[in-house]
């Protein structure tokens, strides 16, 4: 999904926007064990044979509901992700109430690069995730990736659909943000 705006305003053409997305249907399957495991909580919390003690079901039920509430949020936050770039940042949202959320400022971007492949493996797994030789990632499915390389010597990689666009769109926007490099002189000093 990309949306390239060229409005000629008072200033010239406006920088380009790009947006994207990726998504993992696969993410729903452990959703739904969330969902099953709640359930499991409020059925043991109306129908509870248990004798042993109130303090052993009100465990049993907390324990269900809140495993069920972690396993639920961490399954939908990535089912999918939405990219935006424009002459700011690149913002990154997950899920479908958009955390979590990460914003980049491009000012702290010093070089974007494509990944034609990004796994799961290489990562440690689905998710928002962090190894300290690699930097950050937000990984919810393999496949084509877009790749940061920040200021501060990190970086910061995303799966998303057409990310080689992407990597173009910011790469224009940098070059058009970079301050004009000085000219050399051609004639003697002093001329």
């Amino acid at each position: 999904m990309r949306d390239h705006s060229q409005n000629q305003g008072p200033e010239g053409p406006a920088p380009p926007v790009w947006t994207g997305r990726a998504t993992n249907r696969l993410q729903w399957l452990p959703a739904i064990g969330g969902v099953a495991c709640m359930a499991l909580g409020v059925l043991l919390a109306v129908e509870s044979p248990w004798t042993s003690g109130i303090a052993a079901l009100l465990m049993a039920v907390i324990g269900c509901l809140a495993a069920g509430l972690l396993v639920l949020f961490g399954t939908l936050a990535f089912v999918h992700v939405a990219v935006r770039v424009d002459h700011r940042a690149m913002e990154v949202r997950c899920g479908h109430i958009g955390v979590p959320r990460r914003r980049i400022p491009l000012a702290h971007v010093v070089g974007a690069d494509f990944a034609p492949s990004v796994t799961p493996r290489q990562w440690g797994g689905w998710g928002y995730r962090w190894r300290p030789e690699k930097g950050t990632a937000v990984v919810v499915r393999r496949g084509e990736g877009l790749v940061l390389r920040l200021g501060d010597g990190r970086t910061f990689t995303v799966t998303v659909d057409d990310a080689e666009s992407a990597v173009l769109t910011i790469r224009a926007l940098l070059r058009r943000a970079a301050p004009p490099s000085p000219t050399a002189s051609t004639g003697p000093a002093g001329a």
